[in-house]
């Protein structure tokens, strides 16, 4: 089983991969919920999210929906113990193409969104990989591709911490980004 992987990156970034709760972060200014087209409680962790923030999310969510697959919309947190939600839908995997495109859209637009309200630390899940079917180690060779490519443009976000639900997640998370960055 893996250890919590911290790496820096060249440019000062500190990324990090661990196991956990998504919703239990409060030292991240942000949490990237794995959203539903209607930005609604679903399953995984929209359920989560939304359940720990609260129905106030949800109204705040409203008027932002529908959301197409590789975007992303930024909200208040509500009850969680961050400032943002950062909402993205991921591809339903051999239904969205092309997949992989939309999958790193996701984690581009997050970023894109957390520089806009000046975030300097976001939490991720494993944005696909539940109920919408993308395997898990091709969506982390996406996701770290993705994000190497964008990180570089970004001045306000500083800290990246990827959160896995189980140990073989993190596992091959852990291997994604210490491919991608070291």
């Amino acid at each position: 089983m893996s250890e919590p992987l911290q790496i820096r990156t060249d440019n000062g970034v500190f990324l990090e991969c661990v196991r956990g709760d998504i919703t239990a972060q409060p030292d991240m200014d942000a949490v990237v919920n794995a959203a539903n087209a209607e930005l609604r409680i679903g399953g995984g962790v929209a359920g989560a999210i939304h359940q720990a923030a609260g129905p106030e999310l949800y109204a705040e969510c409203r008027p932002l929906a529908p959301i197409r697959p590789g975007q992303a919309v930024v909200t208040g947190a509500g009850r969680l113990p961050n400032k943002y939600v950062i909402h993205c839908l991921g591809p339903v995997y051999g239904l969205d193409q092309p997949s992989d495109q939309l999958l790193a859209a996701c984690y581009r637009n997050a970023l894109l969104r957390a520089e806009e309200v000046q975030a300097r630390s976001i939490a991720f899940p494993a944005i696909s990989t539940g109920a919408f079917g993308y395997p898990v180690r091709e969506a982390s060779e996406v996701t770290f591709s993705a994000v190497a490519k964008e990180l570089p443009s970004c001045t306000h976000v500083r800290h990246l911490r990827f959160v896995l639900f189980s140990s073989s997640d993190l596992e091959v998370y852990t291997q994604a980004c210490q491919a991608a960055f070291q």
